[in-house]
């Protein structure tokens, strides 16, 4: 029998409860104290590791420390703060003018409206996304590589699009737990089931989860 909706979204919320029993204190692994700081750090974080932006960071937060700092910034400087972080030199390039622009035209502020951020260099919809809900602006439920596999192994999206998977969990997932399940589907994706070879046997959640594409052992 086909799944209804209401029983995928009640599937939803079961995994998710699981899955904060479990890890109550999933939170995003990236340092920052400031809107700016959280800003930077997640366009650091493309095709790099947390762990990688969190080691660079500390010394770039002391160097800049605000929009316009970035903004009249030298590339090739900021390039050697962060050098061993995946595609450097765009990230750079990417920084200086979004400093710049959030100078000139944000007040030195960074916006709170996702559609807004989008406007900015290197900022793309997830970026944009993994900032609002942080900061409490538009809500969302941004999607990396991470869920976009957990919600099809799962059975919660077909999609084939980070913005289709998005649509799907939003539709599934009440807004008040979008930014908790975002931070849960990350750390399970991390901890528990990896892309080649998911630890099924010690997952929490395994008896809400069909395993789409998962090959019996």
């Amino acid at each position: 029998m086909r799944e209804t909706k209401a029983q995928k979204a009640a599937r939803a919320g079961a995994i998710l409860d699981g899955l904060e029993a479990q890890m109550p204190g999933a939170r995003i692994e990236l340092d920052y104290e400031t809107p700016l700081e959280l800003l930077v750090a997640v366009m650091l974080s493309a095709q790099c590791t947390d762990k990688r932006v969190n080691l660079v960071t500390p010394a770039l937060f002391q160097r800049y420390r605000t929009a316009a700092d970035y903004g009249a910034a030298d590339v090739a400087e900021v390039e050697g703060f962060i050098r061993t972080c995946g595609l450097y030199r765009n990230k750079a390039k990417n920084l200086v003018a979004t400093g710049k622009l959030l100078a000139e035209a944000h007040g030195g502020q960074v916006p709170l409206d996702r559609e807004v951020l989008q406007g900015l260099p290197g900022v793309g919809r997830k970026t944009a996304g993994v900032v609002t809900t942080h900061l409490g602006g538009t809500p969302a439920f941004p999607v990396d590589t991470h869920i976009q596999r957990l919600a099809g192994r799962m059975g919660l999206s077909s999609a084939r699009t980070p913005d289709g998977v998005e649509g799907d969990l939003r539709a599934l997932v009440p807004e008040a737990r979008w930014t908790k399940g975002h931070q849960l589907l990350i750390w399970h994706g991390r901890r528990t089931c990896a892309a080649r070879a998911p630890a099924c046997d010690r997952c929490t959640v395994h008896a809400h989860c069909p395993r789409r594409g998962v090959k019996a052992p």
